[in-house]
Order: structure tokens, then sequence, then C-alpha cells
């Protein structure tokens, strides 16, 4: 059995779902490791120790982040070492992705919501890969509002096809879609901050370099992971 957790990030340009794929060697493997982390990272900066990873938050230095304000290094640092957990671990990784400007333009009032835009691309690619590895798959995820109709996708989908130019059955992903408060779940966490990054590298001003550069090596980290990768334009 495989867990697939997910969650989003977005902006006005770009909505985007990770989805952290995970064999059960890493299910407890990942969630220790980056329990370690935030413990070393209590005792030499004084965060809480149960500090969720959220990527804005840390990047901001903002809620469980406040106390390393000035120690943009160090939050760069322990980006770095959940990036190097998750690439140690036996998962795979998705992210997808929509310009939500094309969207609307294209299909107007009748455009779909983009998070179920990009989540059906998600799922597609989570059950091929389930197929691919002969596994079935479970679906964690962020809370969000109208889980219901997110459910109701999922069953749709499963019993029918998902809708497109790839549409598909989903046979591999199993029972519903599980919402959980991600400051409980690590998994979900590592997917958020993948989610995260991802917007700010699409976001980021292409005049500033720096920045690019060093996001692109932390995201580098995850290449050896990476199943799929990509965005729609319609």
């Amino acid at each position: 059995m495989l867990l697939a957790y997910l969650d989003e990030s977005y902006d006005d340009d770009y909505y985007w779902i990770s989805a952290l794929i995970c064999h059960e060697p890493a299910i407890q493997q990942l969630t220790d490791t980056m329990d370690a982390i935030a413990r070393r990272t209590a005792v030499a900066h004084h965060t809480p120790w149960e500090a969720e990873f959220h990527g804005h938050d840390l990047f901001q230095a903002k809620a469980d982040w406040v106390a390393m304000k000035e120690m943009h290094q160090a939050r760069i640092a322990v980006y770095r070492n959940v990036f190097e957990a998750i690439a140690d671990a036996e998962v795979r990784l998705i992210v997808r992705g929509v310009d939500r400007n094309q969207l609307l333009q294209r299909y107007g009032d009748s455009a779909w919501h983009p998070h179920l835009v990009v989540l059906s691309h998600v799922l597609e690619r989570v059950d091929e890969y389930a197929e691919r590895v002969n596994e079935l798959a479970l679906v964690i995820a962020d809370q969000i509002s109208d889980e219901d109709t997110y459910r109701l996708n999922l069953w749709n989908f499963q019993r029918t096809s998902t809708i497109g130019y790839r549409a598909r059955q989903l046979t591999r992903i199993v029972d519903t879609l599980h919402f959980v408060p991600s400051n409980r779940s690590r998994l979900v966490q590592a997917a958020d901050m993948i989610a995260f990054l991802k917007r700010r590298m699409m976001s980021t001003a292409p005049q500033n370099q720096r920045v690019l550069q060093a996001n692109q090596r932390l995201w580098d980290i995850l290449a050896p992971r990476m199943h799929h990768e990509g965005c729609w334009y319609p």
C-alpha cells in the first residue's frame, strides 16, 4: 500500500499541488527524521519542538519559526535538511500546477476551480504510478474548504473517469480522500514545503538571480525522487 500526501500552494498567477508518495518503509522513517530536525532546531534556536514545517512560515519566520526571524541562513538550513530527508526516503514526488489567468481566459465562468483542475491531474499521476508498481494508494491531504465536494469528485473518478486529454478511471486509488490537519502530519508538512517552494520559484522576479539560484539549489535536492513535474497552460 502506498500513502500519497498532498498539499497546495497558490498565488494570483499559479495554483500548485504536490504529492509525496510514500512506500511503506518511508512513512515512519521520514516522520521520525522530521521530528529529529524539529527537536534539534528547538534546542539550537528555541523554536517549539512540535513546530510545523510550513513553507511560508519557515521562509518568512512566522508562527512557530518567529524565534528565527534574524536567522535567514539557519532557516534555509532547516528547509534543506527536510528536503535531504525526503530525498533519502523511499518516496516519489508529483508536482502539478495550472496557470490561473489562462484557465479563466479560456473557460470563463465555466472554469473548474483551479484546485480541482490540479487535483485531478495529480490523482491521475498517483494512480498511474501505483499501477506501475502494482500497488494500491490511499490519498491523505491537508484540510481545505469543500472537502465533501472533492470526495465526491474522487468517487466519480473511481467509477467513471477523470476529464481531459489524459482522462482515466482511477482504479488504484482506494477509499476516499482523507483530510487531516497539517500540524499533526509531518508528511503533509513535507508536501507543503515542496508545493510552497515550487510556487516561490515561479513567482520570483527573473532579475533576482541570487534568490532564484538559492531556490534552485534546494529544488535540485529533490531531483532523484521526482516522478513528474509540470504545469498546464490552458
